[in-house]
């Protein structure tokens, strides 16, 4: 069993829980003991695209993880947060309440290359322990600003006059966190703020057109068709080119070995045999390929 299911994550479900899921469902399925891992963590607060990998779709998660992300969330304006989102007692308030006008003049501070700091509250290692467990003790944590990227940034239509609240999208790169750019938005602004939604609708190659809900996932252990709920392995890799490979090439990569002489450009591709089954990712130099990694199927 390989391949990918993609969970639209409900809140409240953490992502070890979801993993947790996807394994008693294929059990109920009769796929016996299946190695499952995810393609990026979704605190439960949050809701939305979870990839779940299967098989040896795991051997992608860590590419996944390096994926950008999109993300809609909701700044609520006037109180900030010890965890900057609806948990957490409020640590600072304003009696600000800015425009659209006001959010959007800002929103290109804080689009490109940027630094933020985390917040306290994350799962960021401060001398080997987790931040929010020192958090959470009282302790005093002091978090160090990250070079992070944010492609995008929009602000969904509002209304005129003072906003208690705002909805926004953002497309960021890996190690971004929604709720200090929320924070920092609300303090552009000359106000505080705390992230009151949080909903990933992208995530790498995957969007919620195809996430499934987690009754659709309990279904699949009752029977329900293998086809509506596990894409194949290959749609983790549409982001980048497909490599057709001979026999003799396929032979050789899969044995781990350098193949010469392939008339490719330079680049990551993934290579596929003559029956069209992912056999690597593969690097191509100069007419070489070498196997970045290899698949099982």
């Amino acid at each position: 069993m390989n391949g990918w299911i993609i969970l639209d994550k409900p809140v409240g479900l953490g992502s070890t829980q979801a993993v947790g899921a996807v394994k008693r469902v294929c059990r109920e399925a009769g796929l016996g003991k299946v190695k499952v891992g995810h393609g990026g963590t979704l605190d439960p607060l949050a809701s939305g695209v979870l990839p779940i990998a299967l098989g040896e779709a795991t051997k992608l998660c860590g590419r996944m993880l390096d994926a950008s992300k999109i993300y809609d969330f909701t700044v609520q304006f006037g109180t900030e947060t010890a965890g900057l989102d609806v948990e957490g007692e409020v640590v600072a308030t304003s009696d600000v309440r800015p425009a659209a006008a006001d959010i959007a003049a800002v929103l290109p501070r804080f689009t490109g290359p940027i630094e933020q700091v985390p917040p306290a509250y994350s799962a960021i290692k401060i001398d080997g322990k987790r931040a929010y467990d020192l958090a959470r003790r009282g302790e005093e944590v002091e978090m160090k600003a990250r070079c992070v990227t944010i492609h995008a940034l929009d602000l969904h239509a509002a209304p005129d006059g003072p906003l208690a609240s705002a909805t926004l999208t953002a497309h960021v790169s890996k190690g971004t966190y929604i709720r200090s750019l929320a924070r920092d938005i609300a303090r552009a602004v000359g106000s505080v703020g705390h992230v009151t939604m949080l909903r990933r609708v992208k995530a790498g190659p995957f969007d919620l057109s195809q996430a499934i809900s987690l009754d659709k996932l309990n279904a699949f252990g009752q029977g329900a068709a293998q086809s509506e709920i596990i894409l194949p392995l290959e749609a983790g890799l549409v982001d980048i080119p497909a490599l057709n490979l001979s026999p003799e090439a396929a032979g050789a990569i899969r044995q781990g070995r350098v193949w010469t002489g392939e008339s490719t450009y330079d680049g990551l591709y993934w290579g596929r045999d003559s029956e069209m089954r992912p056999v690597a990712l593969i690097e191509a130099l100069a007419g070489t390929l070498k196997v970045v990694r290899g698949f099982n199927l």
